[in-house]
């Protein structure tokens, strides 16, 4: 995003974790909230000349604020309505960015009642796992990724897989995820668990191992990244049996190779 967007993005989310923390329901209202902003990005989606209007940073803000109240008002609750017209006063970049920046706040309102039901760890902890399934499983990443299929058949797939697995918010994160035509969801749902994470406090940091790493061994590397790092880490394992030994570490786009088979690889390189 450029730097419009972000400002106006960090000010609505801060307004919905305000109001979100301000609610007496606050569960039902972030998970409506989550669910009725990706209907209006839905209708967006639809309709280019609306996405363009609402986000025309030639007309003012009144404009564009009446704009979004008269499309959506009675169709989305009070809190949605008055989030989006929220949003649609400020100025941001482009209106793919405006579009963008509700899909955002969907995704934090969805996330923000995971953890006020305690489950923010489980869902960072399941969409991390499903991004790693569908890294497994090519041919079901390929038709959940494929641009021709549409939208609602992909998200019906999806819900077959996921029946009965994971909790509600992740399911329909997920299902969000999938949607996006001009996203893989592969990387989709690994930001998502990035930004689980963040709103924990925390950084994720992806670990292979040769061998699966138990709870203490875990916890220990945890501590030990988040001493190096000065900031805590939330750590996400998987198996790869080709590093032979060791450890890969990828803390964003740094990436520590600690493995057997990478100092093999260094040793190789250095005797040509």
């Amino acid at each position: 995003m450029h730097a419009a967007s972000r400002e106006a993005l960090t000010k609505t989310g801060q307004t919905l974790d305000q109001w979100i923390q301000n609610s007496d329901q606050a569960i039902a209202a972030a998970s409506q909230t989550g669910a009725e902003l990706f209907s209006i990005v839905e209708v967006l989606d639809g309709d280019r000349g609306l996405r363009v209007a609402v986000a025309d940073s030639s007309v003012t803000a009144e404009q564009r604020s009446g704009l979004m109240r008269a499309v959506f008002d009675g169709k989305v609750s009070q809190m949605t309505l008055d989030l989006a017209v929220e949003a649609a006063k400020l100025i941001w970049s482009t209106p793919r960015e405006f579009r963008t920046g509700l899909v955002e706040l969907g995704r934090r309102a969805l996330l923000r009642s995971a953890e006020k039901q305690g489950q923010l760890n489980q869902v960072e902890d399941e969409l991390f796992s499903l991004g790693r399934i569908l890294k497994d499983e090519p041919q079901l990443a390929q038709l959940l990724g494929d641009r021709n299929t549409k939208a609602d058949r992909k998200r019906e797939l999806l819900a077959n897989v996921l029946y009965g697995k994971v909790t509600a918010v992740t399911e329909t994160l997920a299902k969000q995820a999938v949607g996006r035509a001009e996203a893989n969801p592969i990387d989709d749902l690994v930001a998502l668990a990035g930004t689980a994470a963040a709103l924990r406090g925390k950084e994720v940091a992806v670990v292979a191992s040769a061998e699966p790493l138990d709870a203490i061994q875990a916890d220990q590397l945890a501590a030990k990244l988040s001493r190096i790092y000065g900031r805590e880490m939330s750590i996400h394992t998987e198996v790869d049996p080709s590093l032979l030994g060791g450890l890969v570490i990828r803390v964003g786009d740094e990436v520590i190779d600690g493995s057997t088979s990478g100092k093999l690889e260094k040793l190789r390189t250095s005797l040509v």
